[in-house]
């Protein structure tokens, strides 16, 4: 178990732990200049795929936090980086926006709709029928099908709004091929952040928001976890399931100071 003495290198979660409704959380700014002025390795992680790490650095410039775009690893990236892995220079068929469709052509691939070696299905407000029935016929004829994370839903200020999960579930009930999911709780997101920075779980930590992606995918790459409440998890969430994260905190504002 890694513990906080020997944490050299950080991971973390954006949405509800550094930033709310594109509100700074309590000790965000602060946490990150420490980072930046000790050059701590670290990254801040997103399983929103629809966005480039330049569009979030951005946003997140906006609330009043300064991460530079270098150090934010997307969902995007890491289905790029895992697919450049499995058939490099290869050719994508996408339905997404701009963080997946730039990642895969920054990683070499060539984006087509004719006999493609992957169907890759990330974030986007703009899912269409077409889209998705030219996908389903694509991965019946032989396309492996991906997916860049399995977020069934995601918030809007009306409510609820169908994700990546929920397409991916229509386009699996459809062909009757479940996709392989790159984004959290899948630890390959983790590990291919950890190439990203040099480091090695032994010495990293991750700190997050939510025990079912955050806190799983961080245990199962053998990180130190730290769970924020600042965000969807509370006391009485993280006794439904039955493992633990390292540390609880009321919000990363109980890390500022503390060294590191």
């Amino acid at each position: 178990m890694v513990k906080r003495d020997s944490v050299e290198c950080w991971l973390t979660d954006m949405d509800g732990v550094l930033v709310h409704e594109d509100h700074p959380l309590p000790g965000a700014a602060e946490l990150l200049q420490g980072w930046e002025a000790s050059d701590t390795p670290y990254l801040v992680l997103t399983n929103n795929s629809m966005f480039t790490a330049r569009d979030l650095s951005a946003r997140l410039e906006a609330s009043g936090l300064i991460v530079p775009e270098e150090r934010i690893w997307t969902s995007a990236l890491a289905t790029a980086d895992f697919l450049s892995q499995q058939l490099p220079g290869g050719r994508a068929f996408v339905i997404g926006q701009a963080g997946v469709i730039t990642a895969l052509h920054d990683a070499g691939f060539v984006m087509t709709e004719t006999d493609p070696d992957f169907v890759v299905v990330g974030e986007t407000r703009s899912y269409s029928f077409e889209a998705i029935t030219k996908a389903i016929r694509l991965i019946v004829n032989g396309a492996r099908f991906i997916v860049t994370n399995p977020d069934a839903t995601g918030p809007s200020i009306d409510g609820p709004l169908p994700a990546t999960g929920a397409v991916a579930a229509l386009i699996t009930k459809a062909t009757g091929k479940a996709p392989y999911v790159v984004g959290k709780p899948n630890p390959m997101m983790f590990r291919s952040a950890l190439n990203k920075i040099g480091a090695h779980s032994e010495n990293t930590a991750m700190i997050g928001d939510r025990m079912d992606t955050d806190i799983v995918a961080g245990m199962e790459a053998g990180l130190h976890t730290v769970l924020v409440l600042t965000g969807i998890s509370d006391e009485a969430e993280i006794l439904k399931y039955p493992f633990r994260p390292d540390e609880v905190l009321a919000g990363v504002h109980e890390l500022v100071g503390t060294g590191l």
